[in-house]
Parts: structure tokens; sequence; C-alpha cells
């Protein structure tokens, strides 16, 4: 028998529910480090199931993507395994919305799609956002319901992982519980930020701040997402960070670490994470110059933490930044690698250069392949005048 004929026998055992989580999950799992050999087919049958416009991402349906509508600014696609700051997985919503709809309310999920599908078909989009919030409410008191319990997290996360291997979606959940809660505040929050924030000066610092002060007052357990808005309006990502440098009466890590705003930190790791993900992705795929774009913002956020954060390296902060520049370093070795060394690489270092100068602040490793970087000689000797 053939491979496409074994593949399609195989897919025609599985009910419809399991090929569509099947197909979630391989491609949540193209997402991540793992290789995926021999999934090329697998995928490419259930795409032509599941996604009848050509699409090769999961797309949520008229009433959950109604219901999810208040998460849309603090998603982020993808699904690294890492605790990811204000923001919330788009691939675990499909999961979500499958527990809620089968599991947790049942009978109230099928009145709600009904209803919304009859308010959709008439274009009545304020009635519809009506009878979405007012769910978004019953799900929130009927989880929260479900928690109060001994085992209720326990629970929860069975019956999540019977519709996804990814350990991100309870967390996930949780954060959707805050967003939801905190859905109004962080609507008006939204709104009285600027369209794009061009230059994150002191100015500006003080009135995102002063903003951020009143929504904490009024929900704090929105910060996080309201801080991911702020983000994304910034030319510069990485100058979140600002908002906890600046308020900290020193640069040492621990000053930093005592501020309100401190998880802008690990938020501006969050994003480098993702940055890695990226340059793998694009390591991959050949796309060398999009590569050497992501490296520049990486090597940019790294700049910026090493001369706004003193004694880094003692931090947590400055641990979790040297491992993700190892991982990213061992990236560009790989590639590199694969050139004679008489063949020149965007991304390759033809000399490596003494870091004594840098008093130890910088690893040997996260130096590999910088020279090359469009501007990288430039770089450096930015990096060394600081020092």
């Amino acid at each position: 028998m053939m491979l496409a004929d074994r593949i399609q026998e195989f897919l025609q055992r599985l009910t419809p529910l399991t090929r569509s989580s099947l197909l979630t999950e391989l491609e949540r799992l193209e997402t991540c480090d793992g290789e995926m050999p021999g999934t090329a087919d697998v995928l490419a049958k259930l795409r032509s199931e599941f996604r009848k416009d050509g699409s090769t991402q999961n797309r949520l349906s008229n009433p959950s993507r109604y219901f999810f509508a208040p998460l849309e600014p603090v998603l982020v696609d993808g699904a690294p395994e890492h605790a990811n700051s204000g923001r919330i997985q788009r691939g675990s919503l499909a999961a979500i919305w499958e527990w809620i709809s089968r599991d947790l309310l049942r009978t109230m999920a099928r009145d709600y799609v009904t209803k919304i599908e009859e308010l959709i078909a008439t274009n009545n989009q304020k009635e519809a956002a009506k009878v979405a919030a007012t769910f978004q409410t019953k799900v929130v008191k009927s989880v929260e319901s479900v928690l109060s319990s001994a085992d209720g997290a326990d629970q929860i996360r069975r019956k999540l992982a019977t519709y996804t291997a990814s350990r991100a979606a309870y967390d996930d959940l949780t954060k959707m519980l805050s967003v939801l809660r905190g859905r109004d505040a962080l609507a008006k929050f939204n709104d009285a930020l600027p369209i794009k924030i061009q230059k994150f000066d002191d100015a500006q610092v003080a009135k995102i701040t002063k903003l951020l002060h009143a929504l904490k007052k009024a929900n704090a357990e929105a910060i996080p997402f309201a801080l991911a808005l702020v983000a994304t309006r910034l030319r510069t990502p990485w100058q979140l960070i600002r908002l906890a440098t600046k308020a900290a009466p020193s640069k040492s890590a621990a000053d930093i670490a005592a501020t309100p705003y401190a998880i802008t930190i690990s938020m501006a790791l969050d994003r480098v994470e993702n940055k890695r993900l990226e340059l793998r992705a694009a390591l991959r795929n050949e796309r060398v110059l999009v590569a050497r774009e992501i490296l520049e913002e990486i090597y940019d956020t790294e700049y910026a933490f090493q001369v706004r954060i003193d004694l880094l390296d003692q931090s947590d902060w400055g641990k979790r930044l040297r491992d993700l520049l190892t991982a990213i370093a061992t990236l560009v070795e790989a590639e590199v690698a694969r050139f004679p060394d008489n063949v020149g690489h965007i991304l390759g270092s033809r000399s490596l250069r003494s870091h004594n100068s840098l008093a130890g602040r910088l690893t040997y490793l996260a130096f590999k392949g910088r020279d090359a970087v469009s501007g990288g000689a430039a770089f450096c000797r930015k990096l060394i005048g600081q020092t």
C-alpha cells in the first residue's frame, strides 16, 4: 500500500474531533523546537479537510472569536512552552474553547453559539458583543467555582490535556480569567494610549506610569496585560524596561526588581525567547536576511540590559539572558558551519574579539557571529565605548 493511502486509512479511523485536535497539535508543534519528520503528508491531508480556505493555521469559529475578542490585543502567535508574561498563546484558544463548550458549560455554550450565530447572520454586531460579554462572565464565574475546590486545578488540567498536549494551556486559561475580569479597565487603558510611541523618553514614561498607577488601583491583576499593550505601541520594544529602570533609585538589579513594574524585564526576556524561535525558523527556511534582522534586535536588547542594569550577571534575569544568548549563538554557529571556512557568511565572524575590555559582562558565545551583522562593527565599538 502506498504511504499516502496508509495515511488516509489511519486518519479515517479517527473521529472528526480527533482529526481536528491532531491538526491543531501538529501545527502547534511546528512552532516549537522539536523536529517533526514525516508529518508533511499528514498535515496536508488534515488541512485539506479542515482548512477549506487554504490557510495553514487554525481559525476559530465566529462564536469563539466573539468570546475571545477581549484577548485579541494580548495574543501572541506560536507556542513556546515558556511563561509569557502579559501574553496569551493563540494556540491555546482552540483547546480552551473545546473544554468550555464540551465540559465546563455544555448547554450554555450551545445556547450561546445558537444566539450569536443568529446575531451574526443579521449583522447585529452590538448585540452580539453583549451576548458574548454575558457568556464571558458566566464562564469566569464557573471556572472560579471549579478552581475553588481542592482538586479543581488538577481537574481542569486533565480535561485540557484531552484537547492539547501543550503545557501552556492551563496557564493561558488563568490569564484569560484575568483579562476577562479586567476587560473594561483594560479597554479604557488601551484607548488612553498613544497610537504609536516613537520615542519613549522621560515625559512619555511619566505619562504611561500615571496611567498604569490608575489601572493598578482599579484592577491590579490586569497590569501585565496593560504592559503588553504598551509594548505594542513602542517603536523599540525593549524600551518597555524603562518603566522599571526609571523608577528604581539605582541601576542595581536588586533595586530594579523592587519596583512596581519589574515584570517588564521578564517581558523583554520573553521577547528575546520568541525571537530565538523566529531565528531558528528563519535559518531552517534559509531566510538569512530575516535572520540578520532578528539578531540585530536580540543584540540591541542585550546591549540595553547590560548598560541599564548593574550586577545583571548575579541576577536570575542575567542567568536567563546568558542561557538565551548561548542557545542563539549555537544556532548561528550551526548556520555558519554549513559553509567552508574560505566562504564568507553574513552571520559569521572573521575574528574573535577580545572581551577583556567589556569587564566580563558579556559571554564569549554572545559575540559569536556578531561582527558580520549589518552595523555589527559599529555596534561593538559603541558597546566598548560604554565600558
